[in-house]
Order: structure tokens, then C-alpha cells, then sequence
């Protein structure tokens, strides 16, 4: 049995040596890049959507407050009508009373979406966060990405220069030093030192 638990540990160690040599840092550094961008799109699509709600929300609680004022108002006219004599006390006491019932739920209301307010600033502020930490980690992978695909060219080119170099067989260059000695002697080059 342990003969095949190390056959079994050689052979994952062969397949995970060969996966290492699969692969391809610049390959792999795209694909990183392309993830964060689209975890990008996502946070400014939810960016998008939470400021969203935010600005209906203070949609909201603006007219909830208009409302109240509104209502306010109206029970300050009823009051004054009574003053007036143009309506009976209790029924403007009963209508202005209806009027300051309706302004305070208004006012809770209006309580209850500044508290949302302040959690949807709080989300937009984080998810602002994210979105700069995204756009930083891209830009910095980017010029990573730039750096490595340059030297990448450039050890590709000084491997192509070696190979070119090693097949120069060096006494065939010796060979033909040695013929153009001789050619500069022919044509009477004589102070020339080799």
C-alpha cells in the first residue's frame, strides 16, 4: 500500500509542476484585471442604485415636511376663523386638533427617513470606498501588467540573440579572421597588426 501512496504523491507532484509551467503570469494578470473591472461595474451599478434610493428618500421627506407645514397652517386658519366667527369653536378645536395629529405622524415619518438618509449616506460612502480601492488596485495592476510583458520582450529578444550567438560556431569565425588577415596582407597592408 505505500508504494502506491508514493506513486500517488509522485504523480501530483508531476501534474502540479506541470500546471506551474502552464502558466502564464501575463495571462493570468489580464484575467485578474478583467475581474476587477467587472467587480467595478458591479459597485458602480450599486453605487448608482443606493444614491438612487438616497435622492427618492429625500424626495420623500421633503414633501412628508411640506405636508406638515401644510397641515400646520391649516390648523392656524381654522383657529383664526373661530376668532372670526366663522366657525364654531369646538368643531375648528376638532379640526385643528385632526390637522396637529396629521403634522406629527408627518414629523415621525419624516424622523424615520432622515435615520435611512444617514444609513444610505453611510453605504454610499462605503461602497465610494470600494470603488477607489477597485480603481487604485486596477491602475497599479495595469502598469504591473505593462512592466512585466516589457521585460517579458526583452528576455524574449536576448534569448533569440543567444541562440543566434550560440550558432556562430566560433572556429569558423576564427576561420575567417584569418582569411581576411590574409586578404589585408594580399593588398598590401603591411603596417596593419593583427
Amino acid at each position: 500500500m505505500n508504494i502506491f501512496k508514493k506513486l500517488l504523491k509522485i504523480g501530483q507532484a508531476e501534474i502540479h509542476a506541470l500546471v506551474v509551467k502552464m502558466e502564464n503570469p501575463i495571462t493570468l494578470i489580464e484575467q485578474g484585471i478583467r475581474d476587477l473591472q467587472e467587480q467595478m461595474a458591479l459597485t458602480k451599478e450599486q453605487y448608482a442604485q443606493v444614491r438612487a434610493v438616497a435622492i427618492r428618500t429625500e424626495n420623500i421627506l421633503n414633501e412628508k415636511m411640506l405636508l406638515a407645514d401644510e397641515y400646520e397652517q391649516k390648523a392656524k386658519r381654522v383657529l383664526e376663523k373661530v376668532k372670526d366667527k366663522e366657525i364654531e369653536s369646538a368643531k375648528a378645536d376638532r379640526l385643528a386638533l385632526e390637522a396637529l395629529t396629521l403634522k406629527k405622524e408627518l414629523i415621525a415619518e419624516a424622523k424615520e427617513l432622515r435615520t435611512q438618509i444617514i444609513d444610505n449616506e453611510y453605504e454610499i460612502k462605503e461602497i465610494n470606498n470600494k470603488f477607489e480601492v477597485l480603481r487604485f488596485n486596477i491602475s497599479k495592476w495595469e502598469k504591473e501588467l505593462i512592466t512585466l510583458k516589457t521585460k517579458k520582450k526583452i528576455a524574449d529578444v536576448s534569448l533569440l540573440a543567444n541562440k543566434q550567438m550560440s550558432n556562430i560556431d566560433s572556429n569558423s569565425t576564427i576561420e575567417m579572421l584569418e582569411r581576411l588577415k590574409n586578404k589585408a596582407k594580399d593588398l598590401g597592408i603591411k603596417n596593419y597588426k593583427f
